[in-house]
């Protein structure tokens, strides 16, 4: 306990040792250290480092972070469209190492026009499905990826509902018998499953004006 009128200190937070004696900081050193300019920028928050890279680096970082650091679990990758910057579309790779308790990501971004980076599917195969998002909802395609197709919209629609641009209220689409054919109204809860005993596919959100 401490004497009254004391002022409180809080405990010293213990950087823990890994097992190659190497703190947690100096693993993620280590990444700057390897690769210099190629990481374009760092910074820490709530204990977790992002670094910023070009996805012509994407495949060369990544197989070091699994194969050098550890980062053997890939947790998700999401994507952003900075609608009206250039590039537009960025990339963010959430990696957590099981071995060392570590977090890491790393962001990049892919101009339009391109709308494509490297696959790393085949570094972390939970990659898969998370491209696959990115490419159904997003647009972003991933060069190598083995099954690019679509996972939440059907085969063949052409819109990519993630986008900025895309409407609220979705877009008209010439595919007889499938979800919003029509634009949605937004009134009355258009993404409303309705109970009934109809399949599943009848059961699904769908464009529902009042002669349905």
């Amino acid at each position: 306990m401490h004497s009254e009128g004391a002022a409180f200190q809080p405990p010293r937070r213990l950087e823990k040792r890994l097992p190659n004696n190497m703190t947690s900081q100096e693993l993620l050193d280590s990444l700057g250290k390897s690769f210099g300019e190629k990481i374009h920028n760092k910074f820490e928050f709530r204990g977790e480092t992002t670094c910023t890279i070009a996805a012509s680096n994407l495949r060369e970082i990544a197989q070091f972070c699994r194969d050098e650091l550890s980062f053997d679990y890939l947790i998700d990758i999401t994507s952003i469209d900075n609608f009206g910057e250039d590039p537009r579309f960025e990339i963010v790779y959430h990696v957590y190492s099981m071995a060392h308790g570590v977090h890491l990501r790393f962001k990049l971004k892919v101009p339009k026009e391109a709308c494509a980076v490297d696959t790393v599917s085949d570094i972390w195969p939970t990659a898969n499905w998370h491209e696959r998002e990115a490419y159904d909802m997003m647009g972003i395609k991933f060069n190598g990826h083995p099954d690019l197709r679509r996972i939440l919209m059907w085969e063949g629609y052409p819109y990519f509902p993630l986008q900025k641009d895309f409407p609220l209220e979705g877009l008209p689409s010439d595919m007889p018998d499938i979800a919003f054919t029509k634009v949605t109204p937004m009134e009355g809860g258009p993404f409303v499953t309705l109970p009934s005993t109809a399949t599943s596919k009848d059961r699904e959100p769908r464009a529902r004006p009042p002669e349905l």
